[in-house]
C-alpha cells in the first residue's frame, strides 16, 4: 500500500525538554504521533511528525505558538524482509527521483512502513506503481 500523507515539520532549538514539550502539546490535543524523525545540525533541531489527525496537530501547535511547516510524503507499507526497502529505493532511482529524506519503522512479524519525501510525489507514485 502506498499513500500520499502530509508530515509535519517542526524546527525546534536542539535543547533539553523541546521535543518533550512538542509531543505533549500533540498528546494533550488527543493527537498520536505515528511517526516521527528528529535530527540536529549546528545546534538546530528538525523534527517530522506523521500523526492521525493534521486538523487537531495543527491547531495544537498553533496554540502553543510553535512553528510547522507540511511536507508531502509517500507512506508507504512494505514486506518486513531483507532487501525490501532497498527494492523500493531503487526503483525511484531508476525513474531518477531523488530522496531528500526518509524514515522507517517495523515490528517483529508486522509489515514495515517507510515514510519518504520526494521532489514529486505524482512522479514517485506512478514509478512505484501507487
Amino acid at each position: 500500500m502506498i499513500l500520499r500523507a502530509t508530515q509535519l515539520v517542526v524546527p525546534l532549538p536542539n535543547k533539553p525538554g523541546t521535543l518533550a514539550n512538542l509531543c505533549s502539546v500533540l498528546g494533550k490535543a488527543q493527537v498520536n504521533i505515528i511517526g516521527v524523525s528528529a535530527q540536529e545540525s549546528g545546534g538546530k533541531g528538525i523534527v517530522r511528525v506523521m500523526n492521525n489527525d493534521a486538523s487537531a496537530a495543527k491547531a495544537a501547535l498553533k496554540e502553543a505558538k510553535i512553528r510547522y511547516s507540511e511536507e508531502e510524503v509517500l507512506d508507504v507499507e512494505l514486506d518486513n524482509r531483507p532487501g525490501a526497502f532497498g527494492e523500493l529505493l531503487g526503483k525511484l532511482a531508476r525513474a531518477k527521483i531523488n530522496v531528500k529524506h526518509t524514515y522507517a519503522t517495523t515490528a517483529p512479524f508486522a509489515r514495515a512502513r517507510v515514510v519518504i519525501a520526494v521532489p514529486d510525489t505524482a512522479k514517485a507514485l506512478g514509478a512505484l506503481g501507487g
